[in-house]
C-alpha cells in the first residue's frame, strides 16, 4: 500500500530520491531549496497528528512542479517536529525547545549550504512556529552568512484561500481548510465519522502574532475539541483547490526572484 508521504513526493524534486551527483548538478545550476518545517501534534478527533507534515510537504512539491522547468527547486526532507507545547495537553504531540529548534535548523541549513546550494526557503506549515521563525531567520542568516528566507504557506496565499473557504477567512487548526486539504491528499487518514465533532471557536492567527497585551494559552483552553474553526463543510474538491492556490502563490513569488531580488 502506498502511504500519503509517498504520494506527495515528486521524484524529480525530492532531495531524498536524488543522487548526490544529481544534487551537485542542481546546486551548480542555482536551484532553490525548499525546506518544509512542520509539526507533529493533535489535530482534533478526525485528523492524524501528521497533518502539518503532510500538507507542508505537499505544498512544497507542488510549488517545485509549478516552477519547473524554467526555475529549479529541490524539496529537502521535512522537519516534522516544531514548537507545539500549546498542544501537549491533548497528547499525541511532539515539541522542541526553542534552543533545540534553533540548533536543528542551523545544522540543516548549514548542510544545505555545504552541499553547494545558495538559496534556502523555510516553508512553514504550523502556526506555532511563526514567531520563532521570524527571529531565527535573522539569526540563521547572520550565523551562516547566507540569506535564509521564511514563509508560512497558507498565509502567503491568504487572499486566494479566503475566496475558497466558506466558514472562515483563513486556515485555523484542524478546520475546514486543513481537513479539506487532507481529504484531497490522504482521504484514508480523515475519520469522516467524527466530522460532526470537528468544530470549535474561531482563532485569528494573525491577531495572535500582534505585539499587544496577551498571555500564552494552551490549546485546550482555546478549544476543548482541539479544533479551531469548523471542518464540517470540508471537501476533497475544496482541498485540491486550496493546495494548488497555496503552491501557485509561493511559486509566483519565487519565479519573480523574491525574496532575493
Amino acid at each position: 500500500m502506498i502511504g500519503p508521504a509517498t504520494q506527495i513526493l515528486r521524484p524529480e524534486a525530492a532531495w531524498s530520491r536524488l543522487s548526490a551527483e544529481a544534487l551537485n548538478d542542481l546546486a551548480r545550476r542555482d536551484a532553490v531549496v525548499l525546506l518544509p518545517v512542520a509539526s507533529t501534534e493533535q489535530h482534533g478527533p478526525h485528523l492524524p497528528s501528521g497533518v502539518d507534515d503532510f500538507l507542508g510537504t505537499a505544498v512544497c512539491h507542488r510549488t517545485a512542479d509549478q516552477l519547473a522547468p524554467d526555475h529549479l527547486a529541490v524539496v529537502a526532507p521535512t522537519v516534522w517536529c516544531g514548537l507545539a507545547d500549546h498542544h501537549v495537553a491533548f497528547g499525541g504531540t511532539f515539541t522542541l525547545s526553542l534552543s533545540t529548534y534553533h540548533a536543528l535548523l542551523r545544522d540543516l541549513c548549514r548542510s544545505i549550504l555545504g552541499a553547494g546550494f545558495r538559496r534556502i526557503v523555510l516553508v512553514n506549515s504550523h502556526g506555532g512556529n511563526i514567531a520563532a521563525l521570524s527571529t531565527l531567520s535573522v539569526e540563521l542568516s547572520r550565523e551562516l552568512d547566507a540569506p535564509i528566507a521564511t514563509v508560512t504557506y497558507f498565509m502567503e496565499a491568504a487572499d486566494a484561500v479566503a475566496t475558497l473557504l466558506e466558514d472562515q477567512a483563513n486556515v485555523m487548526h484542524a478546520c475546514e481548510g486543513e481537513t479539506a486539504m487532507m481529504m484531497a491528499l490522504a482521504p484514508a487518514l480523515v475519520d469522516e465519522a467524527r466530522l460532526s465533532e470537528a468544530h470549535g471557536p474561531a482563532f485569528d492567527l494573525a491577531a495572535s502574532l500582534m505585539p499587544t497585551l496577551k498571555r500564552v494559552r494552551g490549546w485546550r483552553e482555546i478549544s476543548p475539541s482541539g479544533v479551531a474553526g469548523d471542518a464540517r463543510r470540508a471537501s476533497a474538491a475544496k482541498g485540491e483547490a486550496l493546495l494548488d492556490a497555496c503552491a501557485r502563490a509561493l511559486a509566483d513569488r519565487l519565479r519573480a526572484g523574491e525574496p532575493w531580488a
